[in-house]
This record gives C-alpha cells, structure tokens and sequence, in this order.
C-alpha cells in the first residue's frame, strides 16, 4: 500500500461559536471537499501558537479563512505571511481561501483592506478573465460561475508579477495566480449550501444585512460544484 500524501491545512482561527455548533468547524468542512484516498489532511493552527512546517514536509498546503482581518496584523498572522513568502519561494503549491487569498497577497507585496462598497456576502456569480480562460486549473469552468462569498476585506492592489483570473461586480480580484505553484480565491469552496446559509444567517442576525437581504440570499443558495473543482484541481492529486 502506498503512503499517503501529506496537505496542509493552515487554519486561520474558528468560526463563532453558534456556526460550530451548527454546522461544524472548518477542518470538516475541508475534509470533506479534500476527501481523496491519497490524502492525508495534516492540520496546523497558528492562532493557538502552533508552529508552521517546513514546505518540504507536505504536497501541498491551504490557507483557509477567518474571522480576523488581515489589517490587524495580529501576530500569529504575520508570522504566517512570512512562512508564505518561504512557501511560494521553495515551489511547494499553496491555494489561498478568503482571509487566506488576502494574506497571499498581502504577503507577496499587495495591498489588503476594507472594500469600500462594503461586505461581499451569498452565493454569486464571477466571471473568468482572459487570462484566467486560458488557466488549467480553470478549464473545466464556463466564462461565468456561481461562487459563496462572504468577506469584508479584499485584495485591493495585485502583488507585482500577479495575475488576477476571475473577478465579480464587487471584487476585480476573486482569483489570483502568484507563480505555476500559488493560487488564490476570495470565495469558498469548501463551504457547502448548508454552512453558506447558517454564516448567511449569522451575519443578519448581526446586523450585517437587511433581513429581506438575507432571505434573497438565502432563497439563491445551491451547490457550487465547479467553484469547489478549483480547489480539488489544485491541491489533489488526478483531480
């Protein structure tokens, strides 16, 4: 029998406690879209001060998201925006999610703050660039694609030498590749329709939306199978 493959998943803080209770904590939410008999999913959380591996220790790795901002530059953060530059620098591949798209970028010389349209929150459509046509990663997907989103920060400014892939009628940066090895996403594809409700929900109960706000958006949640295929193309093997 042959040894599985280490990927990294690099959590970047949990959920509040009420999306815990309901729909899980975000490991599960990876395992599930990782899911693979290749595959072993090592886990790292830096926000409780444990240590980040050496890029020569795992196949590939996953930044996730949070419900920190990056602009806090809290220090467990920074310290893993470091590791990133080592990370992209060595070739080992390394897919950003949400918080961990921004922090991609804000490692690698972009800038990362508020949007200034506010929050990007339900599921929505994004539209491939030309570039971003001709990506492999991206080929199984139409010109358009429904996506879930929720963030309140964005990447406001490319790194130099970027490439921005897809982007929405909110965010011109929803996917961006860094080298042949680095790719990220502001939406999330290991959010399933269930966990997009309960954070759709969780956010209004907040005050963060309109209460018709959140039943429009709740009534549009569905499935977003190629948004996920991204993630799977890039980190598993024979995806």
């Amino acid at each position: 029998m042959s040894q599985r493959l280490p990927v990294l998943l690099v959590q970047m803080g949990r959920p509040p406690e009420e999306i815990q209770q309901a729909v899980g904590d975000q490991p599960a939410w990876f395992e599930q879209a990782l899911k693979h008999p290749d595959v072993e999913l090592k886990i790292v959380r830096p926000f409780l001060g444990e240590s980040l591996p050496a890029p020569e220790s795992f196949q590939a790795a996953v930044i996730s998201g949070s419900w920190s901002m990056v602009t806090e530059h809290e220090a467990w953060s920074e310290r893993t925006a470091e590791w990133v530059k080592t990370v992209v620098a060595v070739g080992t591949p390394l897919f950003g999610v949400c918080y961990g798209h921004q922090l991609m970028a804000y490692a690698l010389g972009g800038k990362v703050d508020y949007h200034p349209q506010g929050s990007e929150v339900g599921q929505l459509p994004v539209a491939l660039t030309e570039a971003g046509r001709d990506d492999p990663v991206l080929s199984h997907l139409p010109e358009s694609f429904p996506v879930f989103l929720s963030h309140a920060q964005s990447v406001l400014t490319l790194p130099p030498g970027a490439v921005c892939l897809a982007s929405s009628a909110h965010d011109p940066h929803q996917i961006i590749r860094y080298t042949p090895n680095a790719l990220s996403v502001q939406f999330h594809p290991e959010f399933t329709a269930t966990v997009m409700n309960k954070i759709i929900a969780s956010r209004s109960e907040q005050a963060s939306l309109r209460r018709e706000n959140k039943q429009a958006l709740s009534n549009d949640v569905s499935a977003t199978s190629g948004a996920r295929a991204i993630l799977q193309r890039f980190v598993l093997p024979s995806a």
